[in-house]
């Protein structure tokens, strides 16, 4: 890896998470685009962090504390960067009939109804659908889901349009993502899910997630014109609990 390749790969790990890392400072104007290819790989290393909390607590606490605690641990690792999205785009677009009502409310930083219950849902749901399995294979789901959802977001960033102002949270990239871009991204994002589940287990969920993830996208574009910062982190979080609960399903079945 270049210098140049790995302070995109160091922006990328700033940008997802509150590591201690040294800070880039200040960014490109095409920071996020550039880096963009990495958001997967640093997502399957959030995955690799927060199974590791699951699969210690395990030793110590009984079932579901140990998903907790992990899932816990992965918003501290990340500062609620998706949560943040999530609740502001569910706010927006449950509480806003125009466009330019939507933007307002995504740039409030407080928490209203629908984001609350956005966040109660979304974390109920993840929990309760990794308690069901054993402490390694939720492990193995948490990795494969932290990747793919962040490649989620990757391809919203890649095709959907800027809908945000200058003031928003994430800026207007100054250039589009290239194909080798999104091929790397794919490759980082599918690679890890490949490796921590099967073959068919992986592809299944990873195609009824996409789905859950392209209807959030859809929804963006029809009301705001696109992506904003608070999208891409609702896109992030509806296609990781939608992987987990179809994958979960798929491996342990119902009851």
């Amino acid at each position: 890896m270049t210098s140049l390749e790995g302070m995109r790969f160091f922006i990328a790990l700033q940008f997802l998470t509150r590591l201690p890392v040294k800070h880039i400072d200040p960014l490109p104007r095409d920071w996020l685009v550039r880096a963009a290819k990495y958001l997967p790989v640093v997502g399957g290393l959030i995955g690799v962090a927060t199974g590791g909390v699951i699969l210690l607590a395990s030793h110590v606490f009984p079932s579901p504390l140990p998903v907790i605690l992990g899932l816990a641990f992965a918003i501290l690792l990340t500062g609620g960067l998706h949560e943040d999205g999530l609740a502001d785009t569910a706010d927006a677009f449950g509480g806003g009939h125009t466009r330019e009502r939507c933007l307002e409310i995504m740039k409030d930083s407080s928490i209203g109804t629908f984001g609350t219950l956005a966040l109660v849902i979304t974390f109920a749901l993840k929990a309760g659908a990794l308690a069901h399995v054993d402490p390694f294979t939720a492990a193995k789901i948490v990795i494969a889901g932290f990747a793919g959802a962040r490649l989620a977001a990757v391809l919203a960033l890649a095709t959907l349009s800027y809908a945000g102002g200058e003031t928003a949270k994430v800026s207007r990239t100054t250039s589009d993502m290239t194909a080798n871009e999104i091929w790397v991204a794919l490759a980082g994002g599918l690679i890890i899910g490949f490796i921590c589940l099967s073959p068919l287990v992986f592809l299944l969920s990873t195609l009824l997630a996409g789905v859950a993830a392209a209807v959030v996208a859809l929804i963006a574009h029809q009301k705001i014109g696109g992506y904003t910062g608070d999208v891409l982190g609702a896109i992030e979080q509806v296609y990781e609990t939608a992987f987990i609960i179809f994958t979960v399903t798929v491996i342990a079945g119902p009851g």
